[in-house]
């Protein structure tokens, strides 16, 4: 009996929900998944294409954009299978290696994405602050230098969450309420203490969004202060206009992410559905 109860403990097999609803209601629920994803895979291709071909493009701001673009892409491709295959094809197992492997790439992927909008928030610093020596700061071996510290800051942040879920023994229901894999939900289904895995979650989130966030509002603190000391009003709102496109990717990147920590800080459980919209929100709207 303790060898049958071994090999089941071994085979998890964890189930997806995602929103509420019948068969029927998942088929139209799926045609807004479905043009979301068409609009963000084609158009990062697209950025991605145009900045490659475009020799006038090669520059550091666009560079950024390139990485950002690769990294949203990342996210897109990682969770397209199991978000759809629910609401195409009613798909909801997935095993617990496949399910770790998702939810690592799904951080490392988001960890990274925050690095490189630090990077972004520093491009706009420096082009503000001291644009005549811009292109000689922002070379691009330096560049490819700094997004290749994010990824493998990223990755040794990350690396860790897969191996402290995997030691785990999973004797619950196993059902999960979104439609892919997250470390917060996954460690829930343990059968032993998660304190270590409660702990070190809390750690990444404050070493990578936590820190980065605090970053870039030091970095626009500077950069408005930059900007204030411009006599010439029309050159202190032209300098102030290059950083919009950046405050709104950070808006979108970051609102969700704070209420999702503070919900599940101090929410207890609560709110469900609440959770599962900026869930979705969290991961498709900075792609699209």
């Amino acid at each position: 009996m303790s060898a049958v109860n071994d090999t089941k403990l071994k085979s998890v097999i964890f189930l997806l929900s995602g929103l509420p609803g019948h068969r029927d209601a998942h088929l139209w629920i799926s045609i807004p998944f479905c043009f979301m994803y068409v609009i963000s895979i084609v158009g990062n291709s697209v950025i991605l294409f145009i900045v490659k071909t475009d020799p006038s493009l090669h520059e550091p701001m666009y560079i950024f954009l390139s990485m950002l673009a690769i990294t949203d892409l990342g996210i897109s491709i990682t969770t397209i299978l199991t978000i759809l295959g629910i609401y195409l094809f009613n798909s909801r197992e997935i095993s617990l290696d496949a399910c770790l492997a998702q939810l690592f790439f799904i951080h490392l992927l988001q960890c990274t994405e925050s690095s490189l909008l630090l990077l972004m928030a520093f491009d706009r610093f420096i082009a503000i602050r001291n644009p005549l020596r811009y292109a000689s700061i922002l070379t691009l071996p330096r560049i490819a230098k700094m997004g290749l510290v994010a990824v493998l800051r990223a990755m040794v942040i990350i690396l860790p969450l897969p191996f402290l879920l995997k030691r785990f023994r999973y004797c619950r229901a196993n059902v999960l309420f979104n439609s892919y894999c997250m470390h917060r939900e996954v460690m829930t289904m343990a059968c032993l203490d998660i304190t270590v895995n409660i702990i070190y979650g809390l750690f990444t989130k404050l070493l990578t969004m936590g820190l980065d966030s605090l970053l870039i509002f030091l970095s626009y603190v500077m950069i408005l202060k930059t900007v204030l000391s411009i006599t010439s009003h029309k050159e202190c709102l032209r300098a102030l206009n290059t950083c919009v496109s950046h405050l709104c990717a950070l808006l979108l990147f970051y609102t969700p992410e704070i209420s999702l920590t503070v919900i599940h800080s101090f929410g207890k459980g609560s709110y469900p559905l609440l959770q599962i919209l900026l869930g979705y929100i969290a991961l498709l709207l900075p792609p699209l």
